[in-house]
């Protein structure tokens, strides 16, 4: 009697297992780390939510703290006066010397050689609480005898632009998930509801966010925000700027998802859960949502870049946020005159910081399309 051969490959059941052993969430991140823009994207807003919420601690100098107006941003050196390497960065600041300017006549300006200041990490600077509870006065990388390091250069009062660039990505990216909260909370709700509704309840709410989609919403947004006083509180000039954009975001989301809610009010669990008696809320919410979640995810995602851009423009109008607060938008007023950037360059900085969030939440947001999307 011949023995059949050793069975080389895993019994069924051990397949099964490990099929089962894989949840969705699961299948989703496998499908997203095949993404390299979709990585790219998650690593870079990560990066920026830590730097926002961490905002003092990465901020080598107080964004109150006002030095040399439209000061240029201080080099990094690894070489010593000599052009020999040195491990340790440093910045040569910039004192007057003795040769004078043939048009104006003013001292020029030349880095001190003799007297260099060093950078490292975990330095100690100005001091900062921790979640109310006790404060700080290390920060991520600064100057070793704690002088003002300005890696970015001053704006015209002479404040750090790279510090207020850290602080304002709190104001900015809060208001930017604030208003995508709110929009995702109705526009998802409004929109289950009057696909899997119907009837004249669907036909009203549609002609009502048609109507709302109709407004051309930059020239509105500027109305309604030029209705608070300027010597409002700044607190209540944030708050309505966050109604305002909520109030007008929704209507788009919501058209999404109640076609998507048409298609699965046709399915067969759905009819199921109607045969055996289920509530309509049971449906909406058990049923019909986990499906349409994955849609609202990339919208969420696709709609944070978009709210920051809004943000950052109106703030550069004028019509967003108001001292002492600080965001991208409220930086960039600076830049409103050529002159002055053709001058000072380095106030453009917060450009750059707009432009990576703009990216990374896109880039993320086609990553997760790709990595949900079953088929």
């Amino acid at each position: 009697m011949i023995t059949p051969p050793e069975m080389t490959h895993k019994p069924v059941m051990e397949i099964a297992d490990d099929r089962h052993n894989e949840s969705y969430m699961a299948l989703v991140w496998r499908r997203l780390k095949r993404s390299l823009t979709g990585m790219i994207g998650l690593v870079l807003v990560v990066m920026l939510l830590v730097m926002s919420v961490f905002a003092p601690f990465f901020a080598p100098v107080d964004p109150k703290f006002t030095d040399t107006g439209f000061a240029a941003p201080d080099g990094i050196h690894f070489t010593d006066k000599d052009g020999n390497f040195t491990i340790r960065p440093r910045i040569y600041p910039l004192v007057e010397g003795v040769d004078l300017d043939p048009v104006t006549f003013q001292p020029l300006m030349g880095p001190d050689y003799e007297n260099p200041v060093e950078l490292g990490f975990f330095v100690k600077g100005f001091a900062y609480p921790v979640l109310g509870l006790f404060t700080l006065d290390r920060h991520f990388f600064g100057a070793l005898d704690g002088r003002p390091v300005h890696f970015l250069g001053t704006d015209k009062f002479g404040r750090d632009v790279l510090s207020r660039i850290f602080y304002g990505s709190r104001v900015s990216l809060m208001i930017a998930l604030t208003v995508v909260f709110f929009v995702t909370l109705i526009g998802t709700t409004v929109g289950m509801v009057s696909g899997y509704l119907g009837g004249a309840f669907d036909t009203w709410m549609q002609r009502f966010v048609e109507l709302i989609l109709a407004f051309p919403q930059l020239p509105l947004y500027l109305a309604l925000t030029s209705l608070i006083p300027v010597t409002a509180p700044t607190n209540v000039f944030l708050a309505f700027v966050i109604v305002v954009l909520s109030g007008l975001g929704w209507a788009q989301l919501s058209r999404e998802v109640r076609g998507k809610t048409l298609a699965l009010a046709r399915i067969d669990y759905v009819k199921a859960a109607q045969a055996i008696g289920a509530g309509d809320r049971r449906i909406v919410f058990q049923h019909i949502f986990p499906n349409v979640m994955s849609h609202v995810i990339v919208a969420v995602t696709l709609t944070i870049p978009n709210v920051v851009l809004l943000e950052s423009f109106l703030g550069f109008l004028g019509f967003a946020v108001k001292p002492p607060l600080i965001s991208w938008g409220l930086m960039l007023q600076d830049t409103s005159n050529y002159s002055v950037i053709g001058s000072y360059p380095w106030i453009l900085a917060p450009v750059g910081f707009v432009l990576i969030t703009v990216f990374a939440f896109n880039a993320m947001g086609d990553g997760l399309r790709d990595a949900i999307d079953p088929y």
